[in-house]
């Protein structure tokens, strides 16, 4: 039920928060945790209307934006990865993160920004693929 649970999130954003929590006791699930998969279900079934909904007649496609922003951090002078990816007009994934180390130049820090975009991407098209092939 997770596992279709995250398929949703693609289209169903305002339930991530609530799937991401229930997954990480799948190893040792509870009642309480069955319930609250019970209750997303509900919430779903109950608000049909939220969510993204795409045109069949029109031509979806993957829009990515992304920057780093080089030493913008006085106290660590670590730059900061941003990015966004929209699918259609709907943006499904975005990001904000302190990188991990400092690189030499800014040309460096755009470049691990844009492998981790690439990362992103990467993991969001494995995902569509299965969500696609569930139904």
């Amino acid at each position: 039920m997770i596992g279709r649970l995250m398929c949703l999130t693609n289209t169903q954003p305002d339930i991530t928060f609530s799937v991401q929590q229930l997954s990480q006791f799948l190893d040792k699930p509870t009642i309480v945790h069955y319930n609250a998969a019970i209750r997303i279900l509900r919430y779903i079934k109950g608000a049909p209307s939220l969510g993204l909904f795409f045109s069949s007649s029109s031509f979806v496609h993957l829009k990515v934006f992304c920057d780093s922003d080089w030493g913008t951090c006085s106290d660590s002078r670590q730059p900061v990865t941003d990015f966004s990816v929209y699918l259609g007009n709907f943006l499904i994934s975005w990001k904000s993160k302190k990188q991990g180390t400092i690189p030499k130049s800014s040309c460096e820090a755009e470049y691990r920004t844009m492998t981790t975009v690439t990362c992103e991407i990467q993991w969001l098209s494995l995902s569509f693929s299965r969500f696609q092939s569930s139904f």
